[in-house]
C-alpha cells in the first residue's frame, strides 16, 4: 500500500469508526503509529478535516463525507450479491432499500468494470425455493420484529413447537424482548429473546409465530450483552447412537443435523451419535432414513421408533 492509498484508507477507516486512536490505525493499516502521526500531518495539509483529541484519538469534522473512489470487479460483485442476498431473505423494508442500493452502486461503476462485474454475477446465482406461505410469514414477522427492535418493546405472539410439550401441546403463547435475529441456513431466521414465561434468553424460529404483535410494553437491552459473542447454553445432555447403511454416509454427512456430533466409517457401517435435548428432536429425521438406518441406541428411543413404525403400518 503506498502513501496515497493509505491516506484514502484512513480517511474510510475514520468515517466508518468516527474515533479511533494512531495505534488503532496502525494496527489496521499495518504500519507505525510514527506513520499515522506524519499521515493526519499530511491529510490536514491537503485540507482534509481531522480533529485530534487528546487522549482520545482522530476523528473526522461532523458533516465531511468521501464517497468511494473505485470499486474493484471482486468488491463490486460481492456488493451486489449481498444487496441480492438481501433482497430475497429480508422484510420488504430492506428488500427495497437493498434494491436501491444496488442501483446506486452500478450507476457509479466505470464501464470496463460494469461490463466485468455483469459477465461475473451472471455467472453466480443465488437459489431459492418458491415463496409458500411460510416464507411469507418469516418475511412479515421479521419486519414486525425489527421495528419492535428499533423501539425497545415486547412483542406478543403464537408459537409452535416443533416438538410437543409432556401435555402433548406443540402450541404456547409468549411475550418476549427482542434481543437480534440470526440466519441459519437449515433453520431460517432465529429471534434471539428474553423470554417473560421462561424468565432467560430462548430461541424462536420466526417461520412458527403466529399473530405477532408488539406491545406498549418495553425492555431494554441488558449492558453486556453482545449478540456478536453471545453463546448459547448447551442443554443437549441426551446422547442417541445410529448405525447408517455405509451407502448413504456422503448424504448423512451432506444432511449436516445440527444435533449430529461424531461420525465414524466402520466395517458394519456409518457410526453416527447425536446429542439432543429430547430423543423425539431426531424421531422425523431417523425415520425419513428408512431401513438405511438403526439406531442402536438408548433403548427407550429404539422402542419409540418400533411403536411409530407400527402405527405407520396400521396405514398402510
Amino acid at each position: 500500500m503506498n502513501k496515497t492509498e493509505r491516506l484514502l484508507a484512513i480517511v474510510m477507516e475514520l468515517q466508518r469508526s468516527r474515533l479511533l486512536t494512531a495505534d488503532e490505525l496502525a494496527e489496521v493499516l499495518g504500519v507505525s503509529a510514527r506513520t499515522i502521526y506524519r499521515d493526519m500531518q499530511a491529510l490536514s495539509e491537503a485540507g482534509v478535516p481531522v480533529v485530534g483529541e487528546t487522549g482520545s484519538g482522530y476523528s473526522l469534522m461532523e458533516g465531511y463525507f468521501l464517497p468511494p473512489v473505485s470499486f474493484t470487479v471482486e468488491e463490486a460483485v460481492s456488493l451486489l450479491l449481498g444487496a441480492e442476498f438481501i433482497e430475497k431473505r429480508f422484510d420488504p423494508a430492506f428488500r427495497n432499500s437493498a434494491r436501491s442500493s444496488r442501483r446506486k452502486i452500478e450507476a457509479i461503476l466505470s464501464g470496463p468494470i460494469r461490463e466485468e462485474t455483469n459477465r461475473i454475477q451472471g455467472s453466480i446465482r443465488l437459489l431459492q425455493k418458491d415463496e409458500m406461505d411460510i416464507m411469507i410469514r418469516e418475511k412479515v414477522n421479521l419486519g414486525i420484529i425489527r421495528q419492535a427492535m428499533l423501539d425497545g418493546r415486547k412483542i406478543h405472539f403464537t408459537y409452535h413447537k416443533r416438538v410437543a410439550e409432556a401435555d402433548g401441546s406443540r402450541v404456547t403463547e409468549r411475550t418476549v424482548s427482542p434481543f437480534g435475529l440470526a440466519h441459519d441456513e437449515q433453520n431460517g431466521w432465529l429471534l434471539l429473546a428474553s423470554c417473560d414465561l421462561r424468565e432467560d434468553i430462548r430461541h424462536f424460529r420466526v417461520s412458527r409465530m403466529d399473530d405477532l404483535t408488539v406491545t406498549d410494553e418495553t425492555f431494554q437491552l441488558p449492558a453486556n450483552f453482545n449478540l456478536q459473542s453471545y453463546r448459547p447454553k448447551d442443554t443437549r445432555s441426551i446422547r442417541v447412537c445410529a448405525i447408517f447403511n455405509p451407502e448413504i454416509a456422503d448424504k448423512v454427512e451432506e444432511a449436516n443435523n445440527y444435533y449430529m456430533e461424531t461420525a465414524e466409517a466402520k466395517e458394519d457401517g456409518y457410526h453416527v451419535t447425536f446429542r439432543v435435548r429430547q430423543p423425539e428432536e431426531l424421531l422425523s429425521w431417523i425415520l425419513g432414513w428408512g431401513a438405511d438406518v438403526v439406531v442402536t441406541e438408548p433403548e427407550s428411543f429404539k422402542n419409540r421408533i418400533k411403536a411409530e413404525i407400527e402405527k405407520m403400518k396400521e396405514r398402510y
